[in-house]
Order: structure tokens, then sequence, then C-alpha cells
């Protein structure tokens, strides 16, 4: 798929008017005229691997009680990722706090000096969240039955990527530079000017990741939760200025 935005296009020609000395200055003063374009290029591909992240929220009457809850769960997630395959360097704790919880309420004492005082503490709670990459596709509803049924009970969800990107995004290069010189020879045409030089090029763009947002549930699991990878898409947009002459 290719999408066009026209930038800007400019066009200056010195006035005739000047005297021979003046029109000199002038025309050393006077800006290129330009065209200036943009187009991108988009090419669609299939993940080649998922980044889930999940965790577990406890909560206890102390922040060592909360934390201590926190990491028994924990142990239970990072085992599964253990029998699940999945190596060292692809997990890492992505969030770990512990913070007090308050209780939701006016019934607070009043000062001396008639003033309520601050919230009460009720308890601490305790978050623990881990990312890790599934390499193979075809394991990744185990791998979340597995984290929902050791201790997860936070699953943020499902991110598709893919490992190497770059040949799919030279190619989203290519279709933008090619609907690229084709407005630049549209707009010569129609307007009536040549293009004498490329001024300059810049490139934006990336691949958009395929999301997929789920929830942590405990409940008997008689298949593998299905998941539906989809397509990515990475795009490029090329950006290039042209000096142009009537």
């Amino acid at each position: 798929m290719i999408r066009t935005i026209l930038l800007a296009t400019a066009l200056s020609l010195p006035a005739a008017s000047l005297s021979a000395p003046a029109l000199a200055q002038a025309e050393s003063a006077v800006q290129p005229a330009t065209l200036s374009l943009s187009a991108t290029g988009e090419v669609r591909i299939a993940p080649d691997l998922a980044v889930v992240s999940a965790g577990a929220v406890t909560r206890g009457d102390s922040a060592a009680e909360a934390l201590q809850a926190n990491s028994r769960l924990m142990n239970q997630v990072f085992g599964a990722l253990d029998r699940a395959g999945i190596a060292e360097r692809d997990r890492q704790t992505s969030n770990l706090s512990v913070n007090p919880v308050y209780a939701n309420d006016d019934n607070r004492s009043m000062s001396p000096r008639g003033q309520r005082e601050g919230p009460r503490i009720v308890g601490y709670e305790a978050r623990n969240t881990v990312t890790a990459i599934v390499r193979d596709l075809d394991d990744l509803g185990e791998t979340i039955d597995a984290l929902v049924e050791n201790g997860a009970n936070q699953l943020q969800g499902v991110e598709f990527s893919t490992e190497d990107p770059s040949e799919a995004r030279n190619e989203a290069r290519r279709r933008a530079i090619a609907e690229l010189n084709a407005l630049k020879d549209l707009y010569a045409e129609a307007a009536g000017f040549e293009v004498i030089a490329l001024h300059s090029m810049s490139e934006s763009g990336g691949m958009r990741p395929q999301p997929m947002m789920m929830r942590a549930e405990s409940y008997a699991m008689d298949a593998a939760t299905p998941v539906a990878s989809g397509e990515l898409t990475v795009s490029v947009t090329v950006s290039a200025t042209w000096r142009i002459e009537d």
C-alpha cells in the first residue's frame, strides 16, 4: 500500500524590471526554486515472535508481607518460563513496586485544630511484572496458560514482532522511492518545469507492532488459549527536495 503526501512546492523567479546591477545582486540572494514531496511505502509481513508481559499483584498488612507473598508467586512464574523453554536473555523484569494502600473513606480522625488527618494506610500492595519473548508462536497459547496457572494474576497483553525487519524495511524504502520519483516526474510534466538536481532526502517510519490485550483469569483449560498473530506493517516515509528550473 502506497500513500503519498505533497509537502511543498515553490517556484521563484527574479523580477524582470530590475536594473542590471540590482538584478545580479537579487539573483545571488534569491533562494533556488524547489519541489518537495514525500511518499510512504508499506510492506506487510507475518510476525515470528511474541512479547508477553505477565506478573503478580499481592497485598499484605506490611510492605514486607506483600513483597514476600509476591515473591512466592513470581517464583512460580519464573518456573513456568523455565519449563516453557524461555531463555534467560529473553526475559526481563519490567516493573517492581511496593506501595501503601489507603482507606477509601471519609471517617478520618480530626486533629486538635479541627482538621482531618491524612489518608489512613490499611495495607501494602506489591507488583512485579516480567516481559518474556516467545520465539515459537506455536507454543504461545500454552505458555500463556502456564503463566496464568502458575502464579501470574496479571496478564498485560501480547505484542507480536519480528526478529529482523531489515528486508521488509528495505522493500518499503524501494516502494516509497519509486512512488516519489513517479510523483516528481508527474509534477515536472504537468507544471512545465525541469528537475535539475536532488537537494536533500530523508526518511522516517518503522514497524507497527500487532498488540493483543488480554487479562488473567483462573479457570480450567481443556485446550491452549487460542491466539491469532495476524500481520505486521513495516512502513517507511521518504521525503525529498529537488532544485528545479522553469
